[in-house]
């Protein structure tokens, strides 16, 4: 694994880089991570993807190791013009590009920008549909110390018990997994970062829009998804007019925690097709 930050849109952007174990001319997979969680999520995913491709996992700005940052622009537009620049500096076209939760939400708007950069997207669990903040809630993230509430609301939540709601299978949650996901929330920028994506994140993207992507689309669900519902997967399965939708059975949100090996499966024979 080979670590680096790099600065885009004025911002530190942390990412990770792996080389395929089985061949030099392999096909490259980037990741991107959901809400409230970085490249942590991929973690028992990773090892499986390196054994036939090269693989690139981002933090977004805001998440994760990437930097906090007050001066960028927290819109799913912005993350997705980000992205394009990151594959750019990488020098990397005709990927996978795969988005987990809100990271499908920032795939499809590199894939809708700049179509020719991608072969291949995979949405797991994306989110979809969803719409802008209200009116109240912008209004408050503009007060002096909204983000102070935020943090001591957030802090007061079980971590445990709130990533319980996410899996199906309660036994995966153990200390290392609430560790890989509550790390970020010890830092106060944080809190800065997540109130400006409740005021500037746009709506998701619509039907019409989403039907402009003519780029080949394998959906990962998980049944028993409460976050992201299997409805909203089958609409955006309608919606992306080539694509195909894989349900797993007792499967909650973190799909690439719960069935890393299913979702290789799925995957590998989607771009092999």
């Amino acid at each position: 694994m080979d670590t680096k930050e790099i600065i885009l849109m004025d911002t530190k952007v942390y990412y990770e880089r792996y080389q395929s174990l089985s061949e030099e001319k392999a096909e490259t997979v980037v990741l991107v991570h959901g809400f409230l969680s970085s490249c942590f999520s991929f973690r028992r995913l990773i090892p499986l993807l390196v054994k036939q491709y090269h693989v690139v996992a981002v933090d977004l700005p805001g998440f994760g190791k990437s930097e906090k940052a007050v001066n960028f622009y927290y819109s799913l537009e912005n993350y997705g013009q980000l992205l394009i620049l990151l594959l750019e500096k990488l020098h990397l076209s005709k990927i996978i590009l795969t988005g987990h939760s809100m990271g499908g939400q920032v795939v499809l708007h590199t894939a809708r920008k700049r179509p020719e950069l991608v072969s291949k997207l995979v949405l797991i669990c994306s989110s979809g549909y969803i719409k802008p903040s209200n009116k109240a809630l912008i209004f408050c993230t503009y007060l002096p110390f909204f983000h102070l509430l935020m943090e001591k609301w957030i802090k007061k939540k079980d971590i445990k018990k709130n990533i319980a709601r996410v899996v199906y299978d309660h036994s995966l949650v153990d200390q290392e997994l609430i560790d890989g996901y509550s790390s970020q929330f010890k830092e106060r920028a944080f809190y800065q970062c997540l109130i400006r994506l409740a005021r500037q994140r746009e709506g998701d993207l619509s039907t019409v829009e989403l039907n402009k992507i003519n780029i080949p689309a394998l959906l990962i669900w998980g049944k028993e998804d409460h976050l992201v519902p299997l409805r909203v997967g089958k609409r955006m399965a309608r919606d992306l007019l080539d694509s195909k939708l894989i349900v797993l059975e007792k499967t909650g949100h973190l799909v690439p925690e719960e069935k890393p090996d299913e979702v290789f499966e799925a995957m590998k024979r989607f771009i092999s097709e």
